[in-house]
């Protein structure tokens, strides 16, 4: 235990922990932190909703505490593992029952159908023509008539699949009575 209150400041006041003190706290709960994390779910933080961010910050406002000495270390590790558990209940919990999962993380939205935007539900995301026009260019699509489907993910991200892109057939009458061309537009 000397050793632990030597490295940490075991025991010390906020105001009486060193540099290498706060450093040596630091590396603890980052390596404890990790472990714990990675206990949880894979998709933790990957491709986060709202409700994988929340988790986030209450686990770096946890930790932040403890490296600085606000808290103690051993009770904010044992609070940051009962929050990743809490994570893990709860998104156990939506994967089992749909109206849980859209409670806590939401649902998609469909933005464009058949390359007609809905602008209805574009205002209703807070999005603008030129958020959406964005998004697309962020998927390789120049715009919205070349889509089938652009949905507003729970994550925030705007996902598209494009239309069918079969071959276009355009008649062209050169003159009347001499001649039509016929193009095939791949």
């Amino acid at each position: 235990m000397d050793l632990a209150e030597l490295l940490l400041g075991i025991g010390r006041e906020t105001q009486a922990l060193s540099a290498g003190q706060m450093a040596c706290r630091a590396v603890v709960l980052y390596v404890a932190t990790l472990a714990i994390v990675r206990i949880g779910k894979k998709r933790f933080l990957s491709r986060a909703s709202a409700f994988d961010v929340i988790v986030g910050i209450v686990i770096g406002s946890i930790a932040s505490r403890a490296i600085t000495g606000n808290a103690p270390i051993l009770p904010s590790l044992a609070a940051i593992a009962a929050v990743v558990a809490l994570h893990w209940l709860v998104s156990a919990v939506a994967v089992r029952w749909h109206g849980f999962g859209h409670l806590i993380k939401g649902r998609d939205e469909i933005l464009i159908r058949e390359g007609i935007v809905d602008e209805h539900m574009l205002r209703a995301a807070h999005m603008t023509d030129r958020d959406l026009s964005e998004a697309l260019r962020e998927e390789g699509v120049a715009d919205s008539a070349s889509v089938k489907q652009a949905h507003l993910e729970r994550n925030g991200k705007v996902s598209v699949i494009k239309s069918e892109g079969g071959a276009k057939v355009v008649d062209i009458a050169v003159a009347p009575g001499v001649q039509t061309v016929r193009i095939e537009i791949n």
